[in-house]
């Protein structure tokens, strides 16, 4: 079983302040257990917990990442009809409004996680012991992870700095700007970097690459180009990180391929606590696999699933003759069946493929409760082949084609397997054929509908997508009523 960071049980028990009592009459009962801040972050230990709950959040990122991939030209929706998970319906098909409880649910985890974090940096002087330093440049990283995710759904979101939210917060407290937004990200991530490890403490902790690695992502949305090219390379020329070749790269989805030397930051997640649809959030396995996998399935090396997020014919056809990335990415049904005898039920919009970097797999008897919520498979969050197209885009915008080529070319050279297919040339035409890599080596991950939006793409690329409207999603309608009209929404929701 793999070793992880996660427990559910003990990241609820510590974000919030816990009183329990077991009367119905109100019998008084001495004494009262509570967990509050005046009682707690008194040991290390306290932290360690603390930070664990920070983390744990992190399995509700799977929203993000299959929401992402529909939201853009890659996928569609899918499911067994026009009304299975009506929301991602709508945003596949851009009709999405600010009544909508799947992306309600981006904005309500992704808020518990900047409250999580921000729990310890509220607290982080309180009681002092060796390696504190890195517990608060974590929750720091985590810190600016969360409000990323949420500036690159909803724009300028309310910020509290190192407290965290309270109720009543949203009468008083408005949506900063998105520069505003941007400079709290930076300002926390600088912090983290300074003292964060070069190498993780244990699996599945971030470590300076890391954290170097989301500054240079959130300089190139930002459009801060050199900045981003300087940060970037940080990462590139610390000798931490390699793209794995071969074979290896064959199997880099597999949980073989897990935390290896191409993960720069990966979402831990195990099979082997039950979950349910009662709270998704709370699934300790990865539910956006089980989602993503072919409806009633039959053959060998992978399970059934909903049949979701299911890659578009064009998407399938981006690839070149001898690009491996095609076989790591794309399952494409009639073939696999041809090869294997398997088959499954074609569900809504079904085009025949899959994704196959995160779909069910055959498991060990170690598994439990609904099996299609409590995938193992980790997300890749950021890879280092990530980080190199970064950096080329980077590179090409300021005008430094040699080195964007060095780095596109690494990329392409492990997909090929030989260096015939490198790319040459200069400017936009390089930018645009850098961009295209993206989503080659990309797709499936949760990035193409946030590099549309940030390149000024989406409307010429995805359908139903209005511009001036949907570069942004709307603020659950919930949260503009409780701020009683402080908060605006968003243009033209």
């Amino acid at each position: 079983m793999k070793r992880k960071i996660i427990t559910a049980i003990l990241a609820f028990s510590i974000v919030a302040t816990v009183n329990i009592s077991c009367s119905d009459d109100f019998v008084e009962r001495d004494p009262v257990y509570s967990i509050s801040s005046d009682n707690y972050f008194n040991s290390e230990e306290d932290y360690n917990y603390a930070l664990i709950a920070a983390y744990d959040i992190l399995q509700s990122t799977y929203v993000n990442v299959i929401l992402g991939e529909i939201a853009s030209d890659n996928t569609l929706s899918g499911g067994e009809s026009a009304n299975d998970v009506i929301g991602w319906q709508q945003v596949d098909e851009m009709t999405h409004t600010p009544v909508n409880s799947n992306l309600r649910d981006v904005w309500n985890w992704m808020f518990a996680g900047v409250n999580r974090s921000a729990y310890i940096l509220e607290f982080k002087d309180k009681t002092d012991f060796e390696g504190r330093a890195q517990i608060v440049a974590e929750a720091r990283f985590l810190h600016a992870y969360y409000n990323f995710e949420l500036l690159k759904w909803f724009g300028g979101i309310p910020l509290k700095g190192d407290e965290r939210f309270a109720l009543g917060d949203e009468t008083t407290i408005p949506r900063a700007s998105k520069d505003d937004v941007y400079a709290s990200i930076i300002s926390d991530l600088e912090m983290a970097i300074a003292d964060l490890a070069v190498t993780a403490p244990q699996v599945g902790r971030v470590t300076k690459g890391a954290a170097q690695a989301l500054l240079g992502k959130v300089y190139l949305y930002k459009g801060d180009y050199a900045l981003a090219a300087s940060m970037l390379d940080n990462v590139i020329t610390s000798g931490q990180y390699a793209l794995t070749q071969g074979d290896e790269y064959l199997n880099l989805f597999e949980q073989s391929g897990e935390n290896g030397t191409e993960s720069v930051f990966e979402v831990q997640y195990t099979d082997v606590e039950g979950a349910g649809f009662e709270c998704l959030q709370c699934s300790e396995g990865n539910v956006a696999v089980g989602f993503s996998g072919p409806r009633n399935y039959s053959g060998p090396m992978f399970t059934s699933g909903f049949s979701f997020n299911v890659p578009t014919q064009e998407a399938a056809s981006i690839y070149e003759d001898g690009d491996m990335r095609k076989e790591v990415t794309i399952l494409d049904m009639e073939a696999w069946g041809n090869q294997t005898g398997a088959t499954y039920g074609p569900g809504y919009k079904d085009t025949g493929y899959f994704n196959r970097k995160y779909i069910p797999r055959e498991r060990s008897d170690e598994a439990a409760g609904d099996l299609n919520l409590t995938n193992p498979n980790n997300y890749r969050a950021i890879r280092y082949s990530d980080v190199l197209l970064m950096a080329a885009e980077a590179y090409s915008r300021t005008g430094n084609a040699s080195q964007a080529l060095e780095y596109v070319n690494e990329v392409r050279r492990r997909a090929f397997g030989d260096e015939n297919h490198d790319l040459a040339g200069a400017g936009d035409a390089l930018t645009s054929a850098i961009l295209l890599e993206r989503r080659r080596e990309l797709l499936g991950e949760g990035h193409r509908f946030f590099d549309l939006v940030r390149t000024g793409q989406a409307a010429s690329n995805i359908p139903g997508f209005t511009a001036n409207k949907n570069e942004l999603f709307p603020i659950p309608i919930e949260e503009i009523q409780f701020s009683g009209g402080l908060w605006e929404q968003n243009p033209n929701y």
